[in-house]
């Protein structure tokens, strides 16, 4: 896929891969949407990376459906929409976990992408194109001690993107792309309140935001990257 000129909508994009990807996609030509509940935290973004920041909390429908018309007042289109958004549980055995971390972390990780994929799914069927990729997380692959509602959130997030992509393969034109990413631990200040014991060991963001948009520029791209620890 050539993406210069695409527009595409990267949520969660203020720092992390969210941000390297912003950053690579403006590199090839392509028109970049940044995202983040916060004005505050789209202000530190370096300037020339976005045509367009939205204020939005992915885990709000009507937020969601509010940065769909302003993207479209502004473009006109969608080409790609990136599900980032995602909140991490530090580790904890069962019955230690904070319950209201935990609904919360349900709200960004699950709720937020099904929100963003069903907002990239209304206006993709009206286009008759598009791509929506979903961000998940090898923690969808495998399980870890002291992990399982974080996992939880992402197998959650893994099943419904399997579930849309079977849907949109029964769309008569088929022109929809339903594509998952698993990355793997990345250095980000997604796990600033607590750093897991192999935080060191993690790989660097950009690194897996090139070969996310590698996998993109692909005549035929993979519809599943997975990625090893």
């Amino acid at each position: 896929m050539d993406l210069k000129n695409k527009v595409v909508v990267i949520t969660g994009s203020s720092s992390g891969l969210g941000l390297e990807l912003a950053k690579l996609f403006k590199e090839t030509g392509a028109k970049v949407v940044v995202n983040s509940e916060s004005e505050e935290n789209l202000k530190k973004i370096p300037s020339g990376i976005a045509d367009l920041s939205v204020v939005a909390d992915v885990s709000k429908e009507e937020e969601v459906k509010k940065m769909t018309s302003e993207i479209l007042l502004e473009f006109g289109r969608i080409d790609i929409w990136i599900n980032n958004a995602g909140i991490w549980l530090p580790h904890s055995g069962v019955n230690d976990l904070d319950m209201k971390k935990v609904r919360a972390t349900f709200d960004v990780n699950v709720f937020g992408l099904m929100h963003g994929s069903r907002a990239a799914l209304s206006l993709m069927k009206e286009q008759n194109f598009g791509v929506i990729l979903n961000i998940i997380s090898v923690s969808a692959l495998e399980i870890h001690l002291n992990s399982a509602a974080y996992a939880a959130s992402k197998f959650a997030a893994d099943g419904f993107t399997k579930g849309l992509r079977l849907e949109v393969e029964t769309y008569e034109a088929n022109t929809i792309k339903v594509i998952s990413v698993y990355p793997p631990g990345m250095k980000t200040n997604l796990f600033n309140e607590a750093r897991p014991d192999n935080f060191n060991d993690y790989q660097e963001p950009n690194v897996i935001a090139e070969k996310i948009i590698s996998n993109l520029q692909l005549e035929n791209p993979e519809i599943e990257q997975k990625f090893l620890n």
